[in-house]
C-alpha cells in the first residue's frame, strides 16, 4: 500500500491481480481528503502502464508523466507561433560559371542539344549559349573571319561574367577559341576545354577532304592548301603537311601563327593573352575516324616520317612559343583519351560528358 500524499487527490493501489494470465491490473481506490466531501460511488480502475498523477510504477518501469494542462493549452498557439517563423535561409551556393559552346566543321548549334540537356541536368540554372555562327558551309570561310565574328559574340557574355566563363569547342571550333584566347587582351576564361580538336593540325584523308577536293589527295593537297586561293578554306588554314614543313610554315595564315611557329610582331601578347588561361582540358581518342592524326587533340602530331610525337617533343612545346610548357608546368592541362567514341559523337556521349567534361564546370 502507498501512502497518500498531503492535500492531493492520489490514486492510492490497494490490490494487483491476474486477468486472463497474462496483463496485471491495478485495482486502485481514491482518497480524497482535503478534495471533497463526498467520496466516489465506485472503484476506479488503472490498468499497468498507465500512470496516475502520483507518477510512481507498482512494476518497477520508468516514469512517465502526462502532460500539464498549463502545457495543453498552450500547445496550439506554440503551433502557429512555428508556422508564422520565416525559414531558415538556403545555404548560398556559387552561381556556376557561364558557359559557351562553339561548333566545328559543317555543324550547327542544334548538334549540341545533347550537351545542353546534360549540363542543365548536372549544373542546373548555368547559362549556356551555343553559338549560331558561322553554320554548315559558312564553316568553310577562312579562320580568322570566323574568329572575328565569335569574338564580337563572346565579349559582351565575358562582360557579364565577372567570376569567368568555360569554352566547349568542337573539332574546328577548338581552333577558333583557341585563337580568341590568343587575340583578346582582356579575356575571362576559366576553363577552354577543347572536344576532338585537330590543334597541332590535320593531315589525313577524310570525308569531309575528298567533298571539298574530289581529285586531291592528302599527299598533294599541299599544292592548293598552301597556295593563297587554298588560304580562303578554314581546313586549309590548319592542313599541316609534316613533308612540306617549310610550305607550311610560309604559307600557313592561322595555324603557324598562334602556334608561334613564324614571327609575327603580336607574339608576345599573344602568349601573354593565352597564359591568362584558367585551365585547358584536351579530349580525343584512337577511334575518332577525322582528327589525324588523332593525337594532334592533344598538341601531337607526325615528324617527317609520320611517327608520332607527343606534345612534349614538339617544337612549340619545347620554345614555348604560345605558352603550352609554361601551362603544364603550373598543372593547367588537363589529358582525357577516351576509346570508343566517333568524331561526330564527342558531344552527345554521357560517359565522355561526366569523365571529361562536367569535373571542369565549375
Amino acid at each position: 500500500m502507498f501512502s497518500k500524499s498531503p492535500n492531493t487527490g492520489t490514486w492510492v493501489p490497494i490490490g494487483i491481480r491476474e486477468r486472463g494470465g497474462r496483463r496485471l491490473e491495478l485495482e486502485v481506490q481514491p482518497r480524497w481528503e482535503g478534495l471533497s466531501k463526498e467520496p466516489p460511488t465506485r472503484s476506479s480502475r488503472i490498468r499497468a502502464g498507465v500512470w496516475g498523477r502520483s507518477g510512481g510504477s507498482m512494476l518497477g518501469l520508468p516514469e512517465r508523466r502526462l502532460p500539464s494542462a498549463e502545457f495543453l493549452l498552450l500547445l496550439p498557439f506554440l503551433l502557429l507561433l512555428l508556422l508564422l517563423l520565416p525559414a531558415a535561409p538556403a545555404p548560398h551556393r556559387a552561381a556556376y560559371k557561364p558557359v559557351i559552346v562553339v561548333h566545328g566543321l559543317f555543324d550547327s548549334s542544334y548538334s549540341f542539344r545533347h550537351l545542353l540537356e546534360y549540363i542543365n541536368e548536372t549544373h542546373p540554372g548555368t547559362a549556356v549559349t551555343v553559338l549560331d555562327l558561322f553554320d554548315g558551309r559558312e564553316s568553310l570561310r577562312p579562320l580568322w573571319e570566323q574568329v572575328q565574328g565569335f569574338r564580337e559574340a563572346v565579349a559582351p557574355i565575358m562582360a557579364k561574367a565577372l567570376q569567368g566563363v568555360h569554352l566547349i569547342c568542337y573539332s574546328q571550333g577548338g581552333l577558333v577559341c583557341r585563337a580568341l584566347l590568343s587575340v583578346m587582351d582582356e579575356h575571362n576564361v576559366d576553363s577552354f576545354i577543347s572536344l576532338s580538336s585537330p590543334q597541332m593540325g590535320q593531315y589525313g584523308d577524310t570525308n569531309y577532304l575528298k567533298w571539298l577536293f574530289p581529285t586531291s589527295m592528302r599527299s598533294n593537297l599541299y599544292r592548293i592548301c598552301y597556295s593563297p586561293w587554298g588560304q580562303e578554306f578554314s581546313i586549309c588554314n590548319y592542313w599541316h603537311d609534316p613533308h612540306h614543313d617549310d610550305l607550311y610554315l610560309n604559307a600557313s595564315s592561322f595555324l603557324a601563327l598562334i602556334n608561334g611557329e613564324r614571327d609575327h610582331p603580336n607574339a608576345t601578347a599573344w602568349r601573354k593573352n593565352f597564359l591568362r588561361l584558367g585551365r585547358l582540358v584536351l579530349i580525343g581518342g584512337p577511334d575518332d575516324g577525322v582528327i589525324t592524326p588523332w593525337q594532334s587533340s592533344f598538341f601531337g602530331f607526325y615528324d617527317a616520317n609520320e611517327t608520332v610525337l607527343e606534345m612534349e617533343k614538339q617544337l612549340v612545346y619545347l620554345r614555348d612559343s604560345f605558352g603550352l610548357k609554361t601551362l603544364l608546368a603550373r598543372g593547367a592541362i588537363v589529358r582525357c583519351p577516351m576509346a570508343g567514341i566517333s568524331h561526330t559523337a564527342w558531344h552527345s556521349n554521357r560517359t565522355l560528358y561526366e569523365t571529361c567534361i562536367e569535373p571542369w564546370l565549375s
